[in-house]
């Protein structure tokens, strides 16, 4: 009856947890030879958070990362659109992260590790093919470093949670190609200053072609005693169409002066965010990526999961809480059915319509959309924000996206918890 897992991402470690919770044997494969903390900040929503407390994770969530107060939307004047509590703040009954991701990885690894046992992940061991057997199924592996053939080992199911260049799904769909660019490139950093706004805020400033976004993933004091904040910030750009986005590696250094100009103007009241790019530890580059929904992720005793399945834009904060959404979906349905064909298909069929929903959402701007309105109507600011956008635009554009999402404070707090409490 094990379950056999490709990635040992957010999506398979947490997947890994919930089956061993109700008692279900897992094994889990990682490509990579040693998984170290490496990423760059994201946000954990409540409906997700919600399923790492009930995996008894809440205490390590907190001593990783922060509780997300507020979320605050700027024009590219500097000037407040919009912002709204966050998390327990919200009435929710569970709080928002913002969270190193390289951070929340180790802390699901070491879980595993200690609750699964030291061999439950195997590094350096990547997943090349797999096929059904009279009942069950059979994944071959290869050694990352050697290339040599790895054996082969048989479970009852198979999940590929192996990310956005899934070599999986590129086996379901081998004419996909290349991740789908939209326009822009982003540049990722990491910074300590001082807090800014709540000093739990998670800022939006600007529009689509141009946007910052910044949050703190971590309290700390600065070299004049003052409190201070580790910084996880974004900044957009639309590039033009004929921009050779796939000529660089994927964490390719960034250069400051490839986009600092374009907000060096942006100095505000309530941050500097050209000193902030400035004062940054490390910038990478990165193109805005996803890939179209697909028809299918479930053949036979295989399916597909987190960025595999549905990467999507880093709008709305929900990549890695829709990936937790899936594992916990896929374990409640094995725990109803067992570990057959029947649990991924029920899974599919709840999961698939829901992340597609959202993929396309973000490629429209999602939560963000408010800020585009705004430059269309006032490029050049206001005086009253209730000139541009009336308040009930502006509550409706986010609850819509909260329902969409599955974090609706009512609705979650309200709902059963996925995978029934034992």
């Amino acid at each position: 009856m094990t379950v056999l897992v490709a990635g040992a991402g957010i999506a398979g470690l947490t997947l890994a947890l919930s089956l061993h919770r109700i008692g279900v044997p897992v094994r889990v494969f990682e490509a990579v030879g040693e998984i170290r903390p490496l990423g760059v900040g994201i946000n954990l929503q409540p409906h997700a958070v919600r399923e790492l407390d009930e995996l008894g994770l809440l205490a390590g969530l907190d001593a990783i990362g922060l509780r997300t107060r507020e979320v605050a939307y700027f024009s590219s004047h500097g000037q407040p659109v919009w912002s709204e509590p966050r998390g327990l703040t919200a009435g929710y009954d569970w709080p928002q992260f913002s969270i190193h991701r390289g951070k929340l990885q180790m802390l699901l690894l070491e879980t595993v590790r200690e609750r699964l046992g030291p061999d439950a992940v195997a590094c350096g061991r990547a997943v090349t093919a797999w096929r059904e057997t009279d009942d069950g199924v059979e994944v071959d592996l290869v050694d990352r470093e050697t290339g040599r053939g790895a054996g082969t080992v048989s479970g009852s199911l198979f999940v590929a949670a192996d990310g956005i260049h899934s070599s999986a799904r590129a086996a379901l769909y081998p004419d996909e190609g290349l991740p789908v660019w939209g326009g822009i490139v982003m540049w990722r950093g990491v910074t300590r200053g001082p807090r800014f706004l709540t000093g739990r805020s998670m800022a939006m400033t600007g529009c689509k072609p141009r946007k910052f976004v910044c949050y703190p993933i971590e309290d700390i004091e600065l070299e004049d005693g003052a409190p201070g904040a580790v910084i996880n910030w974004i900044a957009d750009l639309k590039m033009a169409e004929d921009h050779l986005w796939r000529r660089e590696d994927w964490n390719r250094p960034g250069d400051p002066a490839d986009f600092l100009p374009r907000f060096e103007s942006w100095t505000f009241d309530w941050l500097d965010i050209p000193a902030v790019i400035r004062a940054a530890d490390h910038i990478f580059e990165y193109p805005m990526v996803d890939r179209d929904p697909l028809p299918r992720w479930t053949h036979g005793r295989m399916t597909l999961m987190g960025d595999a399945a549905h990467p999507m834009y880093p709008i709305g904060s929900n990549g890695a809480s829709q990936a937790i959404l899936d594992a916990r979906v896929l374990t409640r349905e094995i725990l109803a059915r067992g570990a057959v064909p029947d649990a991924l298909a029920a899974y599919e069929a709840e999961r698939r319509p829901a992340t597609a929903a959202i993929v396309l959402a973000n490629r429209a701007d999602g939560p963000d959309k408010v800020l585009d309105v705004v430059e269309e109507r006032a490029p050049e600011g206001f005086a009253d924000i209730g000139d541009v956008l009336s308040r009930e635009e502006l509550e409706e554009t986010a609850s819509l996206y909260k329902r969409l999402a599955g974090f609706d404070v009512g609705a979650l707090n309200a709902r059963p918890p996925i995978v029934p409490v034992r």
